[in-house]
């Protein structure tokens, strides 16, 4: 039993210690090549509504929101999940009633991007 405390012990000591840095991208190419969404109104989306410890308007320097093109890049300290950034992505699309055409996509570990639904899917080309 006393190995599995001190086992406990380490742990936590071990998450106090590193910092770990999460860097994630919501990528909103498609559509804002069609003018269809503003990617610095994402941007500033992510800025007013991400909540650091249950408050919003807190990001201080544990979270950065920063833009590059079509690309929304947050990079956080943990604890931050990726699915919160699917939330808001979706509630952000939802505010611009874009639900019913643009959906959020995960193309790899640490990336969302918003793409259209396939409205045919009968035909083979995508």
């Amino acid at each position: 039993p006393r190995t599995m405390a001190n086992k406990g012990l380490k742990k936590k000591v071990a998450v106090k210690g590193k910092k770990a840095l999460l860097k994630y991208t919501v990528d909103c190419q498609q559509p804002a090549d069609d003018n269809i969404i503003e990617p610095k109104d994402l941007e500033k989306f992510f800025k007013d509504r991400i909540k650091v410890e249950g408050k919003t308007g807190n990001l201080g320097d544990k979270i950065a929101v920063t833009r590059e093109k079509s690309k929304v890049h947050i990079s956080a300290e943990a604890p931050f999940s990726k699915r919160y950034l699917k939330y808001l992505s979706k509630k952000y699309l939802k505010m611009q009633q874009l639900r019913d055409f643009l959906r959020v996509v995960a193309p790899n570990k640490t990336a969302y991007e918003l793409r259209y639904f396939n409205i045919n899917e009968d035909n083979d080309d995508e």
